[in-house]
C-alpha cells in the first residue's frame, strides 16, 4: 500500500520524505487556506519538486469546460500533477476528456460504490472515497472502501483507490487489510502509526538497564 501525505505544509512533506515512504501528496483548497497560501501554483510546484509521486491539485470550477481549462493549467505546473475533480456529472465528463488527453485525474468526494464505478468507467487514474466524513454521519466509511475494492477487482479496473478523510490509525489498518491501493494521511496520523505505548515503555526499560550497567563499570582512569 502506498502512502500519500494529505497536506500543503512543506515541512511536513520534507519530514515524511525523510522517512522513506512518501509516495505522493494530496492537496485541496482547504489545506491551502490552512497554510495561508496566496500563490497556489507556486506551492504546488514546490511540492512536486519534493516527491516523484503524484501530487493532487484541485480545480475550483463547477462546469465541465471550466474544469478542463483549470486542469490543463494545473497539469502544466509539473509532470507529476494529478488533477483533482469532484465526482459530479460535469466532473465525469471532464475526467473523460482529460483522460483521453493522457492526464491523470483523481475523482474526489466519493461517497458511494456506484460513484466509484462511474469514476473508473470515465477513465480516472484515482478515486478518493472519504471515509471520515461517512463516519461523521453514523456510517462505516471503510465499508465503502471494501465495496469499491471488490468492484474494481471484479472488472480489473486500473483506477487506484485512495482512502481519504482518514482520521485514525484504524482507518489505515483496515484499508491495508481490505487491499486499498493508497491511503492519504495527515501527518499527525503518520506519527500515530509509529507510536505504541509498549514501544515507549520497552525503550525506557532498555535505557534504564543500560544506565545501571554503565554506572557499575570502572572509570577508564581509575586504578
Amino acid at each position: 500500500m502506498k502512502f500519500f501525505l494529505d497536506t500543503a505544509n512543506i515541512e511536513e512533506i520534507k519530514r515524511c520524505a525523510s522517512f522513506g515512504f512518501l509516495d505522493g501528496v494530496t492537496t485541496n483548497p482547504s489545506l491551502m487556506a490552512r497554510e495561508n497560501i496566496s500563490d497556489q501554483a507556486a506551492r504546488i510546484e514546490e511540492i512536486c519538486s519534493l516527491t516523484e509521486g503524484p501530487v493532487s491539485a484541485e480545480v475550483i470550477a463547477a462546469d465541465t469546460e471550466g474544469m478542463v481549462e483549470e486542469a490543463r493549467a494545473l497539469a502544466d505546473i509539473a509532470p507529476n500533477v494529478a488533477v483533482k475533480i469532484p465526482l459530479t456529472m460535469p466532473g465525469l465528463s471532464a475526467t473523460r476528456s482529460l483522460a483521453d488527453q493522457g492526464l491523470a485525474v483523481n475523482l474526489t468526494l466519493v461517497f458511494s460504490p456506484l460513484q466509484a464505478l462511474l469514476a473508473a468507467k470515465a477513465g480516472a487514474a484515482f478515486v478518493s472515497p472519504f471515509v471520515g466524513r461517512l463516519d461523521d454521519v453514523g456510517m462505516d466509511g471503510m465499508d465503502l472502501v471494501e465495496d469499491i475494492v471488490s468492484i474494481f477487482s471484479n472488472y480489473a479496473f486500473e483506477t487506484e483507490v485512495i482512502v481519504a478523510s482518514i482520521r485514525s490509525p484504524q482507518h489505515v489498518l483496515r484499508a491495508a487489510l481490505i487491499g486499498a491501493d493508497i491511503c492519504t494521511v495527515p501527518f499527525k496520523v503518520i506519527e500515530q502509526l509509529a507510536s505504541h505505548p509498549l514501544t515507549d515503555k520497552g525503550l525506557a526499560a532498555f535505557l534504564a538497564d543500560h544506565e545501571k550497567v554503565a554506572a557499575k563499570r570502572p572509570h577508564p582512569n581509575s586504578h
